[in-house]
């Protein structure tokens, strides 16, 4: 009897050390896949002036991913799909995602089918390196009704199936509109969310530009857990005589409480995506506000 109770606890504790080491490993592997970087909006100007230099900055802050906002005539800030990824990596940088509108014009109904715009789009974000093909708005003549709504979200479905075959995957990000349009009291972003397969579409969720929606960032994440692979690192300060009440600032220095925000999205909303966006800088340079951005991530743990 003592043998087999030894016997037992011995497999006992095996048994808990192996599944210790195995949730470990689960653990570490969901870390190997988050990532930090930069939505290059955020120095648009400079990346507007002098690409390469301002890549080369930001590889010597530290940052090793940044997120594309220019995409004209088949060309990322000038440079060929492969001509890009071929500086990125020089730098050792890397693009796993980058915004590009699908509108109207990528979408031929009478074909149901997309125009070669798009299908290009696709192709060059699949060449440069892109894991996520996010669009980063969506028009009004889309969203007029409910039905209009859900009508398009079928198109994003479809998006998805064609970002797929080159194994990546469509995505949206949202402003602050789909939180103050609502349809018989649904707003539009939980239309969105309802009618798009998460396997298929992919949620970029912006915590900070919902503010001027009258919506939070931690009611979003509870609300839909799980669905946020990719998220908007942004904190808000009370805007100064702008059009919007929220403008974007310093992180963790505004009303957002983004470190509470990222933590549960890296516990339950899905996201391994962590993407910096400053908009507004309060007399700072752009470049020097992402640097200061970037070490606050690092602070966090990030």
């Amino acid at each position: 009897m003592n043998q087999s109770r030894r016997t037992f606890i011995k497999n006992s504790a095996m048994t808990l050390a192996a599944s210790t080491v195995l949730s470990q490993s689960i653990f570490a592997l969901a870390k190997s896949k988050e990532l930090v970087g930069v939505q290059l909006y955020s120095i648009k100007e400079d990346m507007g002036k002098d690409p390469l230099g301002t890549l080369k900055l930001l590889s010597k802050m530290g940052y090793k991913n940044v997120e594309h906002a220019s995409y004209i005539d088949r060309k990322f800030y000038g440079y060929l799909a492969k001509d890009f990824k071929k500086v990125l990596s020089d730098l050792g940088l890397s693009m796993p995602s980058g915004h590009t509108v699908m509108g109207k014009k990528h979408w031929d109904d009478s074909k149901k089918d997309f125009t070669d715009l798009w299908r290009n789009t696709v192709e060059d974000a699949a060449t440069v390196g892109q894991q996520f093909v996010i669009s980063p708005w969506l028009d009004e003549t889309l969203r007029k009704t409910s039905d209009d709504l859900k009508r398009y979200m079928e198109v994003f479905n479809k998006s998805g199936e064609l970002c797929q075959k080159s194994g990546m995957k469509f995505g949206y990000h949202n402003h602050d509109f789909e939180f103050s349009q609502k349809f018989d009291g649904t707003s539009v972003y939980d239309i969105m969310l309802s009618a798009t397969d998460p396997k298929l579409v992919m949620q970029q969720l912006d915590i900070g530009n919902l503010y001027n929606g009258g919506a939070k960032a931690l009611e979003i994440v509870k609300k839909w857990p799980g669905r946020f692979e990719s998220m908007h690192v942004k904190d808000e300060i009370l805007a100064g005589g702008s059009h919007e009440k929220y403008e974007s600032t310093i992180l963790g220095t505004g009303i957002v409480s983004v470190k509470e925000v990222i933590d549960l999205a890296r516990k339950s909303g899905g996201t391994v995506h962590f993407i910096i966006e400053q908009e507004s800088y309060q007399g700072k340079t752009a470049i020097d506000s992402v640097k200061e951005d970037l070490a606050v991530m690092k602070k966090w743990g990030y």
